[in-house]
């Protein structure tokens, strides 16, 4: 065994001991519901207990702890308190307010006796986190919303941008430049626009639009933005504005913002990764306007842009690009050649499926996997025209010689070595026979790829998320482990201490929630100092990861993660608990995963 995984397993079982210990103790009764057990657990049970406790000799954790000599206080702690950790607890008397049971706050002095709550707590959280413990995630991991067994996919399919074929940087700042003159020279912008350079980590896939407004913007699963992460232009917006222009709330109406495929009539989201250079091409035409004070109409620069990044699509400028100069655009293409050698080897189908044009498609797997790709397929389509290609049934399929030229014949069959264009869903599985469970498809737009797949036909998809390789090594930092463990502890802190209502413990559950809001912004920033993680809000699921769990099955960095399992394996969603539930599950025995239990009084702390 190595000593990283007897660090991992000693914490876990330190973890495991004070979370049981704490849970059989407390676990019972909601603590603001009970009546003879509402006096803080009551004197005569603590001091049972505390008796109990200095008897036992076997160094139990909490007695341990408490003689430890504290870590450094945090700079929000007062002086004068940083140093106080003896906890003396006096009964308190029972205060009802409006028929609710509330404690009020000890006869001895409430500021002492909060923060030496507050540093008991880092000290627990000090000894439970020994460096590196939290360093568990590998970006090569495929992560399962829904239980998928491999041994029962007999047909894999995949999308080609950024799925198959991996772009580097360097695209975007091409696709930013060219639809950033196409606006001065077609769309006659001001010529001062041209100073503004790609800024490569300025926005993040999923964010959201407001048309009207020209705001970027991060929001959650449950439609309310994330104060911190509204821009107008360059800068932020104070969170006052974003409440006036949102009528005294920071939540957008689901008639607003949910058409099925992120187009909402005054909000629209972002979902992949070719719209990147589209946001921030946005986000500097805006500033170029507000700072030069010059009158201007966001919808009209909406539409505008839009249509200058479709130029740069349809005009094949992106093609042209990628196929003049395939090493500079294109990265992983080793790794593509071993995923479709590997199925094939084991008898699995495979098929193609893309909205790019065969030349281009050609050109790229030529690169990555041979002059002979096309032997790994038993089916490719391209020009599919996703999503219509998976929810109507008007087009039909038409086959292209090799040279890429359209042919006449009627499509009775799709053969292998053959390539198709357009076509729609309902013929191809007429054609194919393949459905349900048996078909795994691949890509890295969640709507246009996944979402009619799951929703209409049953397949299992995977979806290709290329930035879970820079957000693990963002959560495997110490400094990420550690900011997070004491945010979610000081939350659980907050949550017990709030019964006391004296002004002195208010001003000191104010200095923590400064703090909270501290950590907050501190975590957020080591992502992306805009918007911070894709995945996360301030403590809720964002909207774009709320959908990468309805409509994917599996989720990845890229498809050579493919690589790292058998291809019987079954992958199992973990068993995360419910609000309600308990965190017994030792996959969930990390402080870094819950907010960590305070001794006996904090056990009801999910």
């Amino acid at each position: 065994m190595t000593n990283h995984t007897t660090v991992i397993r000693m914490a876990f079982k330190k973890v495991g001991t004070t979370l049981g210990r704490a849970w059989q103790n407390d676990c019972r009764t909601p603590p603001l519901s009970r009546s003879s057990k509402m006096n803080n657990f009551s004197t005569s049970r603590e001091l049972k207990s505390r008796e109990k406790k200095s008897k036992d000799q076997s160094c139990e954790s909490n007695c341990r702890l408490a003689a430890m000599p504290l870590p450094a206080a945090s700079s929000s702690t007062p002086a004068s308190q940083r140093h106080q950790v003896g906890d003396k607890k006096r009964p308190e008397e029972p205060l009802t307010v409006s028929g609710q049971l509330y404690s009020s706050a000890p006869k001895a002095d409430n500021r002492t006796y909060l923060w030496a709550r507050y540093n008991e707590m880092k000290r627990l959280v000090h000894d439970l986190i020994p460096p590196g413990v939290c360093n568990l995630l590998n970006s090569s991991t495929i992560y399962s919303n829904n239980e998928v067994s491999l041994a029962e996919v007999d047909i894999y399919g995949f999308d080609y941008d950024y799925t198959l074929a991996l772009y580097s940087n360097a695209l975007n700042t091409m696709i930013y430049n060219t639809a950033r003159d196409f606006l001065i020279e077609n769309f006659k912008y001001p010529e001062g626009i041209r100073k503004y350079d790609y800024i490569p980590n300025f926005a993040a896939r999923g964010l959201h639009y407001d048309i009207q407004k020209g705001l970027l913007m991060k929001i959650d699963a449950f439609h309310y933005i994330q104060l911190g992460t509204v821009y107008r232009g360059l800068n932020p917006v104070p969170d006052e504005e974003v409440l006036r222009l949102y009528g005294g709330t920071h939540h957008v109406p689901l008639h607003q913002v949910s058409g099925f495929y992120g187009k909402g009539p005054k909000v629209k989201q972002f979902m992949d990764i070719f719209s990147i250079p589209e946001m921030t091409l946005l986000a500097l035409a805006n500033d170029f306007f507000i700072s030069n004070d010059i009158e201007y109409d966001p919808e009209h620069l909406y539409k505008d842009v839009s249509e200058a990044i479709g130029m740069v699509h349809i005009k094949g400028y992106m093609y042209k690009w990628v196929m003049q100069d395939l090493e500079k655009y294109i990265i992983g293409g080793e790794e593509t050649y071993a995923v479709l050698h590997r199925l094939v080897s084991h008898g699995k189908k495979l098929f193609l499926i893309t909205n790019s044009p065969f030349s281009f498609v050609d050109k790229g797997m030529r690169y990555m996997v041979g002059k002979d790709w096309r032997d790994f397929f038993d089916v490719v389509i391209v020009q599919a025209d996703k999503p219509h290609f998976f929810n109507d049934c008007v087009k039909p399929f038409r086959r292209l010689d090799g040279n890429g030229d359209l042919q006449w014949d009627k499509i009775n069959s799709l053969e292998k070595g053959q390539i198709y264009k357009q076509g729609n869903l309902y013929d191809f599985l007429r054609l194919t026979g393949w459905r349900g469970s048996r078909v795994l498809y691949f890509g890295d737009h969640l709507y246009s790829d996944l979402a009619d797949l799951m929703l209409r036909h049953g397949w299992r998809t995977g979806a290709i998320v290329p930035e879970l390789d820079l957000e693990t090594r963002v959560v495997n930092t110490e400094q990420y482990a550690q900011s997070l463990t004491w945010l979610q502890a000081l939350t659980g802190l907050l949550e017990r201490m709030q019964m006391h209502r004296d002004s002195q413990s208010m001003e000191v559950l104010q200095e923590w929630l400064k703090e909270r809001e501290e950590l907050r912004l501190r975590t957020k920033n080591l992502f992306n100092p805009q918007f911070g993680s894709i995945f996360r809000t301030c403590h809720n699921p964002t909207y774009f990861s709320r959908r990468l769990c309805r409509f994917s099955d599996v989720y990845m960095a890229s498809i050579s993660c493919l690589l790292n399992y058998d291809l019987s394996y079954t992958f199992y969603p973990r068993r995360t608990p419910l609000q309600h539930e308990a965190p017994l599950w030792m996959d969930q025995l990390c402080t870094g995963c819950m907010k960590t239990p305070f001794l006996e009084e904090m056990a009801h702390i999910r």
